[in-house]
């Protein structure tokens, strides 16, 4: 599986520079490569990034959460998000799953990690467990 050279660029900007909230990546099963899918500003929000994950269809995503410690500390994690839900194709879970080892190893940087089958597996409440 390919990795498209933009999903390193557009992971380093958000990553180094906070161009980008977060980063929706697809599998382009034709030329059986990773690509930039949806890109959301700096002011986009937790709910915005949730519906940007099509109900019947996997992706890749990552998300740059950030929060306060028990200490009153800013922080910040980045997220990396397997969205695989129940309803998609069956190939195309395997396909996810296969490539997701090699495509996250592109992204340099990520914290946390989260597979997802449905969006109660990825609320906020859970991202914000796995931060602290």
């Amino acid at each position: 599986m390919a990795v498209h050279d933009d999903c390193k660029l557009k992971f380093l900007e958000l990553k180094a520079k906070r161009n980008f909230r977060f980063i929706v990546f697809k599998i382009e099963e034709k030329i059986q490569q990773v690509i930039v899918e949806k890109l959301g500003g700096p002011d986009e929000s937790y709910d915005d990034f949730s519906a940007s994950l099509p109900a019947d269809e996997c992706r890749y995503a990552v998300y740059d959460f950030d929060f306060t410690t028990n200490e009153n500390c800013q922080k910040s994690k980045i997220f990396f998000i397997a969205w695989a839900p129940d309803t998609s194709r069956v190939r195309s879970k395997m396909l996810y799953a296969s490539s997701k080892d090699r495509f996250k190893r592109e992204l340099e940087g990520i914290q946390v990690e989260l597979q997802a089958t449905d969006p109660s597996e990825m609320s906020l409440d859970i991202i914000k467990g796995r931060a602290l």
